[in-house]
């Protein structure tokens, strides 16, 4: 296109890493905010209320979240992105004056949280097209890395620093902090963020009948519906062997508060650490990578439950390692190569399988622990996750290696390419 701007190499791309390091000064404040928003909960309620509060944004989230795919499909992501931004801070200065004018309500503490689930619905699905928008195709990996390295570090820092905010200035005070930073994203947004790769835009066409066309459209994609499928589940069997498996076994065992921070502390460090070895690293068959590091992450969740303390930190340590490197050479390959007319909305796939499925999936941990314990919950849990992984990695040895479309390509050449390596 003329007059379109090239994106220069990773490592010297100022906007990219700019944008990135913006993004997760902004998931800092959310993770202060969220744990604000619980404190206050907790003091307003009780435990069990602040629970439904924190988790009440969750379900407009998943009812918006597919019509939010489709705007991002449809309309210019980076104005939606935007509009959604300013939508935030609209809330946010709600909670500070309601904070300030008087004391803070259980009705405006509900209110707050549904209002942010809905835009994060409709941000979300926009933001995860920005990437194909910025970089070069064979930078993306570099760019998703980095990227979840910061976000992690971003929301580390960010809980952290949420229960001092809230203990020194309530909720107004994490409130005020969290608007600062979507004061910082929206002028990235509007002063300078500029896409240097225009994706097609889908059809118009009534929203119904658009979210179906995104779900059809797998039944065509092979290699697109199993990265999908495979993204949408990475949480399911890994997440309620951290969030539950890991508590009982501590307990159990005996193995103090101390060595549970400390063996969560580990799945973090690993997840930062995995992260950045794919900001170097290309492999030339990343799914097969991928899948391999899943296998053994499934591996490593059957040794949560088995072993001592410290075979289950080593654990927690491969778990966080390989959760970085699969999550960022999947996802880095679906956007490289999922056809872009549908990538907001199969984006919106990915988080609605997670916010879905996860309740069931923890309830399922839940009920087989209560049956045979940590320890068979864990290898259940593991040993079918490594199964399915081995499955994916076996296809997946078969697939050509990637070509994904590059600035200008169509999203009707997109799918004309899937389909000759299928």
């Amino acid at each position: 296109m003329s007059g379109t701007p090239v994106a220069p190499p990773f490592s010297r791309d100022v906007l990219a890493r700019t944008w990135l390091a913006v993004k997760a000064f902004s998931d800092a404040g959310d993770a202060a905010w969220t744990v604000a928003l619980a404190w206050v909960a907790v003091q307003v309620a009780s435990p069990a209320v602040a629970g439904l509060v924190v988790a009440a944004g969750t379900v407009p989230r998943a009812l918006v979240l597919l019509v939010g795919g489709v705007a991002a499909d449809r309309l210019d992501a980076r104005r939606v992105m935007v509009a959604s931004t300013g939508a935030r801070l609209v809330v946010l200065g709600a909670v500070l004056v309601v904070d300030v004018g008087g004391q803070i309500t259980l009705p405006a503490l509900l209110v707050a949280s549904v209002a942010f689930g809905v835009c994060d619905a409709v941000y979300e699905p926009s933001a995860a097209t920005i990437g194909r928008q910025l970089v070069r195709r064979e930078d993306l990996s570099a760019y998703a890395g980095l990227g979840q390295a910061l976000s992690r570090l971003g929301t580390l820092a960010g809980a952290a620093l949420g229960g001092l905010l809230v203990a020194r200035g309530g909720l107004a005070g994490a409130a005020l902090f969290d608007a600062v930073t979507f004061v910082a994203v929206g002028a990235v947004l509007v002063g300078w963020l500029r896409p240097r790769h225009r994706l097609a835009r889908a059809e118009a066409e009534p929203v119904l009948r658009s979210v179906a066309a995104g779900f059809a459209h797998l039944r065509t994609a092979p290699h697109t519906r199993s990265l999908v499928l495979t993204l949408s589940g990475l949480n399911l069997f890994v997440g309620p062997a951290l969030s539950i498996g890991l508590a009982v076994r501590a307990q159990a065992d005996g193995w103090g508060a101390a060595a549970l921070g400390t063996a969560t502390s580990l799945v973090g460090a690993g997840g930062v650490l995995g992260s950045l070895v794919m900001t170097r690293w290309r492999p030339g068959r990343p799914a097969v990578v991928a899948f391999t590091c899943l296998v053994v992450q499934g591996a490593a969740i059957v040794a949560l439950g088995a072993g001592g303390r410290t075979v289950s930190a080593a654990a927690c340590l491969v778990i966080g390692v390989s959760a970085g490197m699969a999550s960022t050479l999947l996802g880095a390959l679906f956007v490289a190569t999922a056809d872009e007319a549908y990538l907001g909305r199969l984006s919106a796939v990915l988080r609605l399988g997670d916010d879905v499925l996860m309740p069931a999936a923890m309830a399922a941990f839940g009920a087989l622990v209560s049956v045979g314990g940590a320890t068979m919950a864990c290898t259940v849990f593991g040993g079918t996750m490594a199964a399915l992984m081995f499955a994916s990695l076996v296809r997946s040895s078969r697939w050509a290696p990637p070509e994904a479309p590059g600035p200008g390509v169509t999203s009707t050449a997109s799918a004309a390419r899937e389909s000759l390596t299928r």
